[in-house]
Parts: structure tokens; C-alpha cells; sequence
């Protein structure tokens, strides 16, 4: 018998991340690497600006095109949490991407798939986009409206109104023509 896999949407698949980095060399050269290995980047140059700017425009692309995946586990609990060792919390609530840069370094970039406990606790990191919450599979029903009641001024509504057939007498309310008003004791004068 042959079985074949499918993925579901609620299997749960790794974070992913992606990283542009910006290496020097010993001649005063430096280059972009980037972690998608079809990605083409420039020759080395010795113009550290340009590759700065390109670098970051890189990383801005692989945020645009990156789609959050709901289903995804935190990349950085996949790591043991490693990017804010001291502060441990359990990863928990809903994917969002994350843009990791340390500008007084600027020669790393990092965009992840991280969950909503770590992306705070993760240094130099700003949230990008959220995963979208998936649709709901079964509708709610309609909620069915309760039977119309003739309305009385005031806010209140009138008592049902009795059946054909029904035949038990109907009191009327009488009031008392004068209720004694309760008096407050006078105060000593």
C-alpha cells in the first residue's frame, strides 16, 4: 500500500529566517552574503556604503515577499532562545515577522518568523507584519431574531397577548386611590 504525504495547514512547520550579512576581507574589501543561496549578490567592493545600502535593501525585499505562515514554530525558540538569554519565557501566541539590525554595527540583518512572546524580548528588533488568522471553517449561524412585541411609551413592552382558545380570566391592577406618604421625623429646631 502506498501512502502519500500531504501537508496540512495545521501541522506546524519550522520558523524561517534569513540573513544578509555584510563580511570584510584583509585587502579592504568587503562583500554581501546573503543565507538563500539563489540570491545574487554584488562583487566585493571597497564602497562600504553602497554594499550597506544594498544590503539593507536586500533584507527589505525578503521582508516584502515573505508571507507569515500562521502555522510556523518561533525560529527563535528553535534556537533555544538564544537571542535573549536573559530573558527566558515560553513561546506562545501568534507568529509575526520580525527585522533584526543592530545599527552600531550595520553589518547584519536578520528577518524571522518568530512568536509574539519572543519578538519584544529579541534586541533591535522591529515587527514587521502579523500572520493572518485563518478562516473560519464552520459559519456561525444567524442568530434568529425573538417574536416582535407591541411596544409601550416608557421602554417596556406589553404582556403577550393571550391565545383564541384561552380562557382564564384577566385581572385588571387597581391602585389604591391615596397611598399615606411616609413623613420625615422634623429635625430639633
Amino acid at each position: 500500500m502506498t501512502t502519500v504525504h500531504s501537508e496540512s495547514t495545521t501541522e506546524r512547520t519550522p520558523g524561517r529566517a534569513w540573513t544578509v550579512r555584510i563580511l570584510g576581507h584583509s585587502d579592504r574589501t568587503a562583500s554581501v552574503t546573503c543565507s538563500t543561496t539563489a540570491c545574487r549578490m554584488p562583487p566585493r567592493s571597497k564602497d562600504l556604503t553602497t554594499l550597506r545600502t544594498f544590503a539593507a535593501r536586500h533584507a527589505a525585499a525578503h521582508a516584502r515577499a515573505a508571507t507569515v505562515r500562521s502555522n510556523a514554530w518561533c525560529h527563535c525558540g528553535s534556537q533555544r532562545c538564544a537571542t535573549h538569554p536573559d530573558a527566558r519565557a515560553h513561546c506562545a501566541g501568534a507568529v509575526v515577522l520580525i527585522l533584526r539590525h543592530d545599527p552600531t554595527l550595520g553589518r547584519v540583518w536578520s528577518i524571522e518568523e518568530v512568536c509574539e512572546t519572543c519578538a519584544p524580548l529579541i534586541p533591535h528588533a522591529t515587527v514587521l507584519t502579523r500572520a493572518a488568522r485563518p478562516a473560519r471553517t464552520a459559519e456561525r449561524p444567524a442568530p434568529v431574531p425573538a417574536p416582535a412585541r407591541p411596544g409601550i411609551a416608557g421602554g417596556f413592552s406589553a404582556a403577550p397577548a393571550p391565545a383564541a382558545d384561552d380562557t382564564a380570566p384577566v385581572r385588571s391592577a387597581s391602585r389604591t386611590p391615596h397611598q399615606s406618604r411616609r413623613r420625615r421625623p422634623r429635625q430639633g429646631r
